[in-house]
């Protein structure tokens, strides 16, 4: 009867079970691909497919998910998601992720059985938010038709992953629509709504912000797909440009804001950044031949998607628990360690591009990778999991 009114309460709001699996899979999925990295486990796919592919579909989508489904209704004005729907996704997606993970190191059959899941899953999920999004209330529901969009981007995605898996020569497609146009986009169409609804900020936005962005890396996708890299790099700088200056007219209180609102601040100028270190990069790699090892791509996924996933993260595990949603100390050091693992994983780019021989970098940064999402589930897993307040330690 006490297993069965914990496992009640952990069901009991969408964002539980779909944090919880995302945070297992951040750490699961990265350790196996680090035991590939290094020789010890051969891997039945690709190793940088399986790197990608699990992090944008067992990582990240789940962590979106949990977010999503508590407030694409509120964003649309229309009724919760029933439980029984959240639930049977919550299923469908262990098991997929389960299987993915199984058969990485077993078998290729059960790789491409995981994939179909996660995809047929994922239909459902898409299916839903758009039922939600033509029968809500709200009168504005830009935001909310981008934030499909995206989502529509993630099941293109999501297809040519399994065709790639089936033989077919899409690799940099699909990466890049999986990775631009699917989490790059959804974390900006969401970020550009709360964050400055969280801070109060109500200075216009520029016209068809949304618009823009995404047609701009709609291009990216393409020019890069198409291997166009001086087109690449000053798209690049269009983007780095345009952001940055949005960002700075949106007047946020930069240096006046609790942590739990700094983190999302830091996380959103990671974005601008991001695209001009990558133009930056992307020039020196092809005026001298160097390779700085994914550095833009890094930046942008660990920078802005992990940084405003962390932020929004606590801030939803905290105010759906009852509690006040406020950074304490712990909370705080998170939020800088996360900076700590974004400048890691740009020494270890730097090393290889310089070819310093610090190659130890790769253990540091993926252990830190990995000493973050630990500490953030042990923080507060019992939160999601049984309702358990946090301790005022710290």
């Amino acid at each position: 009867m006490h297993f069965t009114k914990k496992q009640s309460y952990f069901l009991s709001q969408p964002h539980q079970p779909f944090f919880i699996l995302g945070l297992a899979n951040a750490v699961f999925m990265m350790f196996l691909f680090a035991l590939s990295y290094k020789g010890v486990v051969t891997l039945t796919i690709n190793t940088l497919n399986f790197h990608v592919y699990s992090l944008l579909f067992s990582v990240f989508t789940n962590l979106f998910i949990g977010f999503l489904f508590t407030t694409f209704p509120r964003f649309c004005q229309t009724q919760v998601i029933d439980k029984t729907f959240y639930t049977n996704i919550f299923y469908a997606q262990t098991l997929g992720s389960f299987l993915f993970f199984i058969g990485s190191f077993t078998s290729h059959i059960i790789v491409l059985f995981a994939m179909a899941a996660l995809f047929v899953s994922h239909i459902f999920i898409v299916r839903q938010l758009t039922h939600i999004y033509k029968t809500g209330h709200a009168q504005d529901k830009v935001d909310s038709f981008w934030i499909l969009v995206a989502q529509y981007y993630g099941l293109i995605a999501s297809l040519l992953f399994i065709l790639l898996e089936l033989g077919f020569e899409v690799q940099t497609l699909a990466i890049n629509t999986g990775f631009y146009l699917y989490i790059i986009f959804l974390t900006f169409s969401v970020a550009q709504r709360m964050i400055p609804f969280f801070s109060h900020s109500y200075e216009p936005k520029s016209t068809n912000l949304i618009a823009i962005v995404f047609t701009l890396l709609l291009l990216k996708t393409i020019v890069n797909s198409l291997d166009f890299s001086i087109i690449e790099i000053l798209i690049n700088l269009v983007l780095a440009l345009y952001l940055l200056r949005e960002f700075i007219s949106w007047k946020l209180p930069l240096f006046s804001s609790p942590a739990i609102l700094w983190v999302l601040h830091l996380g959103l100028f990671w974005l601008p950044v991001a695209f001009f270190i990558s133009a930056f990069t992307h020039t020196l790699e092809l005026l001298f031949a160097l390779d700085f090892y994914f550095i833009g791509i890094h930046l942008l996924a660990i920078g802005f998607v992990t940084t405003i996933l962390v932020g929004f993260g606590t801030r939803v595990i905290l105010g759906h628990s009852g509690q006040t949603p406020h950074a304490d100390t712990i909370a705080t050091k998170i939020f800088w360690f996360v900076q700590v693992v974004v400048l890691l994983r740009m020494l270890l780019s730097l090393n290889v591009a310089f070819a310093w021989g610090a190659d130890f970098l790769f253990d540091i940064s993926l252990s830190a990778w990995l000493l973050l999402f630990i500490i953030w589930s042990a923080r507060y897993g019992k939160v999601l999991v049984f309702g358990h307040h946090i301790s005022k330690k710290g």
